[in-house]
């Protein structure tokens, strides 16, 4: 009697299941074939249709506003100049930010910025990119992103020509009658400081006339990057560089680029390998250094 029950239940489930429309997982139900309508399964695609958005590049948005917004100090001789009364920018990396933004079909238009905000001012989007000697630093490098390297340089001494036996070595310079100067909020301020312990740091605002300190006799030394020390040797024939070739530190020059677009990291990477192997970036280079 028991299992006659039993096998009467199921059966009635079994006729309840068989009575009931299928319904497939996306809501539509069939037709006679039991294959859903194509009105549901048109209705089902659009259900499960997928959008997928890319986050904007520079690359689209600088050709599309006409101009490359390019952060620079203006103060960094040969890489950046601004002339004081023409307000006009000049430089081996100003000709090479005006070829980048000529190659995205627009105009560079330049963000005065110093040394100490460079960081800020990019990050917080007052420019696409900042040009003019940066040197490659880690603590930069957590807030930005970084080109392909335009060149390898370090720091070295630059002293009256007279001194240059005499400041060779750090453990030379760093003595209490030594005076360092440095420009603020850049590599030289950090690596004079990290340095040296004895010797007196001398802040000097102005990067324009920072070497008339060493010439005029109110500073003896300033370690800045190699290049510069030979450029500005050729400016002022009182002041010779300290072994060049054979710097304190290795560091990179590059483009600094806003940390999350890759796709424009990818183009102004590509954009300074070759001007770095198709002889560009020398014939700026020897414009200003030759």
């Amino acid at each position: 009697m028991k299992r006659a029950v039993t096998l009467s239940a199921l059966a009635c489930l079994l006729a309840a299941t068989a009575a009931a429309p299928t319904v497939f997982a996306d809501g539509a139900t069939p037709d006679a074939s039991g294959a859903p309508t194509a009105k549901a399964a048109k209705a089902a695609k659009v259900r499960t249709k997928v959008v997928y958005r890319t986050a904007p590049t520079l690359l689209d948005t600088v050709p599309r506003r006409g101009t490359l917004r390019v952060c620079t100090t203006g103060d960094y001789r040969p890489f950046t100049s601004r002339d004081r009364k023409t307000e006009k920018y000049s430089g081996i990396d100003i000709d090479m930010a005006r070829d980048l933004a000529k190659s995205l079909d627009a105009k560079a238009t330049f963000v005065p910025t110093t040394w100490a905000s460079l960081v800020a001012d990019l990050d917080g989007g007052r420019c696409d990119i900042a040009v003019g000697g940066v040197s490659v630093t880690l603590p930069r490098a957590r807030k930005l992103a970084f080109s392909e390297p335009t060149r390898t340089d370090g720091k070295t001494p630059i002293v009256r020509c007279d001194d240059k036996k005499k400041y060779r070595t750090l453990k030379d310079i760093d003595k209490p009658e030594t005076t360092v100067v440095v420009n603020p909020g850049g590599t030289n301020e950090e690596f004079a400081r990290a340095q040296l312990d004895k010797a007196k740091i001398k802040v000097h605002k102005d990067n324009n006339t920072i070497f008339d300190e060493i010439v005029e006799g109110r500073a003896d030394v300033m370690m800045t990057d190699a290049s510069e020390t030979l450029y500005q040797a050729k400016l002022h024939p009182e002041l010779c560089s300290v072994h060049p070739d054979k710097p304190f530190t290795f560091a990179e020059k590059a483009y600094a680029l806003p940390r999350d677009d890759t796709r424009f990291k990818e183009y102004v990477d590509q954009f300074v390998h070759l001007a770095t192997h198709d002889g560009t970036y020398e014939k700026y280079e020897d414009e200003w250094m030759k």
